[in-house]
């Protein structure tokens, strides 16, 4: 197994990376590919190489079972475990059967997860990373996602002058109404 300090550093660089993320009205499938070309594109950035559709240590269901399974991304670290990273916008049983077989092979498993609702955590020692994104309907039924960067308010405005009793408010009417 691989070291839980490690995944947890890798899970929240990665998070940090992916929190910078914006985009408008795309598609269920481009925010997986766009996912997926980020983290490829982190992974390779820490000087590791990258791999994606990697073969996983998981077969697959009958009957297919003679074949492997695939992991989203896959990044090979020198002098250290290999890290695999899948993406989803479900929370996918498989998924985490997966993950779970990496992270016993020695690798550190991270999943991905997006979407508009809460996530549950994964068992140890998968490691998850949340990205929320707001979804909406457009025409003919199809699923638009956005992030969109949290918009930063001004604090607001105080009065230096002091403050004092003035004439009752009509709205909550008469002042000695109780």
């Amino acid at each position: 197994m691989s070291d839980p300090d490690d995944g947890a550093r890798l899970a929240g660089a990665l998070s940090d990376r992916l929190a910078a993320l914006t985009f408008v009205d795309l598609t269920t499938e481009r925010v997986t590919e766009l996912l997926v070309d980020t983290i490829a594109d982190w992974g390779a950035a820490q000087g590791w190489r990258v791999y994606r559709r990697a073969a996983s240590v998981m077969p697959l269901p009958p009957p297919m079972s003679g074949q492997r399974s695939v992991v989203d991304v896959a990044c090979a670290r020198p002098a250290a475990p290999p890290v695999v990273i899948e993406v989803d916008h479900t929370d996918r049983r498989r998924t985490v059967e997966k993950l779970r077989a990496e992270a016993a092979a020695g690798r550190v498993a991270i999943w991905v997860r997006w979407g508009s609702r809460g996530f549950a955590a994964p068992p140890e020692p998968v490691r998850m990373v949340t990205l929320t994104v707001t979804a909406r309907r457009a025409e003919a039924g199809i699923r638009l996602h956005s992030r969109q960067p949290a918009r930063q308010l001004p604090p607001p405005e105080h009065h230096v002058e002091p403050i004092t009793a003035g004439a009752p408010d009509p709205l909550f009417g008469p002042a000695n109404a109780g």
